[in-house]
């Protein structure tokens, strides 16, 4: 990859010096200033793989912690609530991201970069103040997710920047390199929240500003720090370049030369467009099922295992942690691999190891999860209309414990299938966590390097716009598909529904 970039320094180096010594200065000269434009732009390419990966980070280190912390701050708030407030963050991005990749078409990035992550940062900000209103706190969780999902926007400002600073022989891996940072830093956000649970729920209150920093801020608090630092990194480190198909510098514009639009037309023309809508389709169904297993993890062990919303957030934490290294072991192995198999086996062979694990993830056997309401045992419940009258007296119980600081457990009655939904074992679920962390990176890698090789050398803004889109519809509609067939049907037809989409996208 270097080694192509620098053929036209090498080609210099390479030419007879036998003019002046004025003429040998400034031909070192121009070498050197090569070499300089070429580490600072590779600066500015990692800064960008930074900036991705911070952005991701923002979107997973509360995945785990969300459900039991509006549970906490909101008692109106079920199940279906928590869809929305997920699905907000990518709501705000699909709008975003158009905008602030319009604004970067006409202005320097680096604007549009540290608006996008300022707005992220004060909406983390506002994450941490939600439970102040006394009424109405889960609209407001609502409203940050969104705002954070807005400054994420810029994911699209990452990706074109990408394209017009990487020749062409760079181009694959270097977009590899970006979709790679970016799944890290979904897989790897919960780790940081499991850290964070060593504080507790209570934690301590910062009286002078009324911030009460615990397990459920400290996360998002955490992620206005990064931002922080990623604004500083973009002003003091950050300088844009652009280079044409074989890493020669350009004109620092972001928009094409009048001469380049014939050519450019002529490219886009060459475009098999069937293969962009396919890997545009592809990535949304990629992107949809993992947003669903990011969305049902935590209430999917809350209501099998009885865990209480803090151990539910430390283990899960901890898995999707181990799954993170996973993935890291991954993202380097496909590389390799792919040399010898191509990217479609690899993708392939990615989304069957997925469908693979939520088929494991399916309830069987004839074990039921443990009722949230000890009074009620597992086999003594009638599985006929009566759950109705079971489901008012829970309520009830509920009303006249509500003062009572004990925080109940198990699979809640007025979900009607728990009364005759198979447990989930916890195996089962560890297993399924392990094949997602085989099979996403691989899927996520592979379809940006597949979907660059098509668009070919044409710098890839506008259509890494789409698949941005795509992604981010995907994990609108993942979560609300997810948290509204759970909640009324149960994990035996939200995940057999997973099992027969998926063999329908390949």
């Amino acid at each position: 990859m270097a080694v192509a970039v620098m053929e036209p320094v090498l080609e210099r180096l390479e030419e007879p010096l036998l003019g002046p010594d004025g003429e040998d200065r400034r031909r070192s000269g121009d070498v050197m200033e090569m070499l300089q434009q070429y580490k600072s732009r590779w600066r500015a390419i990692r800064i960008m793989y930074l900036t991705m990966f911070f952005s991701s980070v923002g979107f997973s280190i509360v995945i785990m912690s969300i459900w039991p912390y509006l549970q906490k701050i909101d008692k109106t708030a079920d199940e279906s609530f928590l869809g929305w407030i997920i699905a907000s963050y990518s709501i705000g991005q699909m709008i975003a991201s158009p905008f602030f990749g319009a604004w970067s078409n006409y202005r320097p990035r680096r604007e549009p970069l540290i608006v996008s992550t300022t707005i992220s940062v004060a909406a983390n900000c506002l994450y941490s103040y939600v439970h102040l209103p006394t009424s109405h706190n889960k609209y407001y969780m609502l409203a940050a997710r969104a705002l954070v999902g807005f400054g994420a926007g810029n994911v699209a400002v990452v990706r074109s920047y990408i394209a017009g600073a990487t020749s062409l022989a760079e181009r694959t891996s270097a977009m590899a390199n970006t979709s790679a940072c970016q799944a890290v830093g979904f897989i790897l956000g919960p780790v940081f929240q499991t850290l964070f649970t060593l504080i507790g729920e209570n934690g301590f209150t910062w009286k002078i500003i009324h911030l009460q920093v615990n397990m459920y801020t400290a996360p998002v608090l955490f992620g206005a720090l990064l931002g922080i630092i990623n604004i500083v990194l973009i002003v003091a480190v950050f300088r844009e370049h652009r280079v044409d198909d074989l890493g020669r510098p350009q004109n620092s514009i972001n928009c094409e030369e009048k001469e380049n639009d014939e050519v450019g037309q002529e490219t886009q023309a060459n475009i098999d467009h069937v293969a962009v809508v396919s890997t545009n389709f592809l990535f949304f169904v990629i992107l949809f099922v993992f947003a669903v297993f990011e969305t049902i993890a935590t209430p999917l062990t809350m209501d099998m295992y009885s865990w209480t919303r803090k151990k539910a957030v430390f283990v899960n934490g901890i898995i999707l942690g181990a799954v993170g290294i996973e993935s890291v072991i991954v993202f380097v192995a496909v590389n390799t691999l792919s040399k010898r198999t191509g990217e479609r086996a690899i993708l392939y062979g990615g989304l069957v190891i997925i469908l693979v694990g939520f088929f494991i993830l399916l309830p069987w056997g004839k074990q039921l999860p443990n009722i949230q309401w000890e009074d009620v045992k597992n086999n003594s419940i009638p599985r006929t209309a009566f759950s109705e009258t079971l489901a008012l007296f829970w309520t009830l119980q509920t009303q006249l414990s509500s003062n009572n600081t004990v925080e109940t457990t198990g699979c809640p009655i007025i979900q009607s299938w728990c009364l005759h939904t198979p447990v989930i074992h916890l195996g089962q679920y560890i297993t399924t966590d392990i094949l997602i962390g085989l099979g996403y990176p691989a899927c996520s890698v592979m379809s940006y390097t597949l979907y660059s090789k098509i668009l070919g050398p044409k710098p890839q803004g506008i259509y890494m716009g789409w698949l941005t889109a795509c992604g981010s519809a995907a994990r609108i509609l993942g979560p609300v598909f997810v948290s509204q067939l759970y909640t009324h049907f149960g994990p035996r037809w939200a995940f057999s529904l997973i099992c027969l989409d998926l063999p329908s996208s390949s």
